[in-house]
């Protein structure tokens, strides 16, 4: 597929969102409905849609690409079903409390809890992790657009980064939370046809059919899941259990991001509903998406396809777009641009409107304005909605010049240090009853938390005996948060409602 016919369908996959958002916001582009939706999603679509925002372009290139890696295959399974439990824990624990509180911001239990301060930090914590995740997540894209596209055009990076961050502001400033649960539905629906088309036509090409397949895949050298021979290892499935239930109490049950959608539902059982249904979709989608990863590497040694390299550095981020775009015909290229280019902006558009919704709430505090809808603070909110895209392409084009790992790691080994002051911070929260803190140290303990964190994990294999840590890091940075914050605790005054 020329570089060309890429370039045409992008643009009329965004004409097709922007014409959707015009639609969806013609009447009513207010506060309200960009932070909350007028909290009338329907948890249906906000489950489907949910898919898009959690998978991002990383599932979608990534995890298949770090299949044929013999020490990995489909050991990223095993942080799936910790992913699994932790959204279980989600839905009963924490919904019920931010519904309870009736909240927009998350962060605001922080502030009834433990104080202003703390509050405020928890806020900036999660600015920094969202601005950080997201824009490795689009990096992904990017990078596989310019390579494919915009190189072809003698169009620099930075420029590329520029037009795509351009065109999702222009489909979600106006509408936000509820233009997203539209948008993001289709979108998800582009990337779950894409995966399963992958595979129909990847069969093909291989003369599979389904239940060949099937067999090849669980017999082939990619398959294995469980990894349980060697606990110093950072594959161990205990570790990756552990830190896939983590993680995700993280970087979505104390993220803004994907709770602003939970919180748009109209109660909680409509979003614990949600909840249930979204897990077991991405359990189930996970799994294809490592079949994709198998059959792929069955597909490019039948072949010869090579893993693309990038100044000298194998880059299997590459591989499923290099057998898409030049290995198999027009239509497959096309279905994989659609669910790829879906995945990674159902994501990034997500991420800015809970950026945006977070500062607006949290910082200047247009939830709880009299005129919290007049003209003027939503000429503000699209200011701060432009300054977060903005930020967030200064962070990819650093990223850029740094990277040469895989994006899948990456962006969990950083949330692994970002999002660990959060687990401290709602743990004490939820935990510690009897105590609260001095609130203008808590700054302090969120700083040095990770700094200890980084320091034990560059040393672990000298002073553990060979342990090395995997996504289980945010535990530790977790429990170093939490143990700050009790050398900084006090007895609670009064009653802990929370």
């Amino acid at each position: 597929m020329t570089s060309a016919t890429i370039l045409t369908i992008i643009i009329i996959y965004f004409g097709l969102l922007i014409l959707i958002s015009n639609i969806v916001s013609k009447k009513d582009h207010s506060n309200d409905t960009f932070f909350k939706a007028n909290k009338n999603s329907k948890w249906y679509l906000v489950a489907f849609g949910m898919i898009g925002t959690a998978l991002s372009g990383v599932t979608f290139i990534s995890v298949p690409g770090e299949v044929g890696n013999p020490d990995l295959q489909f050991k990223y399974f095993q942080f799936i079903l910790g992913n699994a439990i932790g959204f279980i824990i989600i839905a009963k624990v924490l919904l019920p409390l931010y519904y309870r509180m009736n909240l927009t911001s998350i962060y605001g239990y922080i502030e009834q809890r433990l104080g202003t301060i703390s509050y405020k930090t928890s806020a900036i914590i999660f600015l920094i992790s969202r601005t950080i995740g997201s824009a490795f997540r689009l990096y992904l894209v990017v990078i596989v657009l310019q390579r494919y596209v915009f190189d072809d055009f003698n169009v620099p990076f930075a420029a590329t980064v520029l037009i795509s961050l351009g065109l999702i502001f222009a489909y979600t400033y106006r509408g936000g939370l509820k233009t997203i649960i539209i948008t993001d539905t289709l979108q998800t629906f582009f990337l779950v046809s894409s995966v399963f088309l992958t595979i129909i036509f990847v069969c093909r090409s291989l003369d599979f059919s389904a239940i060949e397949a099937f067999e090849a895949v669980k017999n082939s050298n990619y398959s294995k899941i469980f990894f349980y021979e060697d606990y110093l290892q950072g594959n161990y499935v205990v570790k990756q259990i552990l830190g896939g239930m983590f993680v995700t109490i993280a970087m979505v049950g104390l993220d803004q991001d994907l709770m602003q959608k939970n919180l748009s539902c109209k109660n909680i059982g409509e979003a614990q509903k949600n909840m249930f249904t979204f897990t077991g979709i991405f359990v189930l989608i996970n799994i294809f998406f490592l079949s994709v990863g198998a059959l792929l590497y069955m597909y490019a040694e039948k072949n010869g396809v090579a893993i693309p390299m990038v100044d000298g550095v194998t880059r299997t981020d590459y591989l499923f777009p290099e057998i898409a775009f030049k290995h198999l015909s027009i239509i497959p290229a096309v279905i994989f641009l659609l669910g790829l280019t879906a995945a990674t902006f159902a994501t990034t558009d997500s991420a800015l409107t809970a950026l945006t919704t977070s500062f607006c709430v949290d910082f200047l505090g247009m939830d709880k304005a009299e005129n919290a809808n007049n003209m003027q603070t939503v000429k503000t909110r699209h200011l701060v909605h432009l300054a977060f895209s903005f930020l967030m392409f200064l962070v990819i084009l650093v990223f850029n010049s740094l990277n040469d790992k895989s994006v899948v790691t990456m962006i969990f080994t950083v949330a692994g240090y970002t999002y660990g002051p959060l687990l401290g911070l709602y743990g004490f929260g939820l935990f510690i009853k009897s105590k609260t803190v001095n609130d203008k140290l808590v700054p302090l303990i969120c700083i040095v938390s990770p700094l200890i964190t980084y320091f034990i994990n560059s040393n672990s294999k000298d002073w553990f005996g060979g342990y090395v840590f995997s996504f289980e890091l945010i535990i530790v940075n977790g429990l170093i948060t939490l143990l700050g914050l009790l050398l900084i605790s006090k007895p609670a005054t009064g009653e802990t409602r929370f």
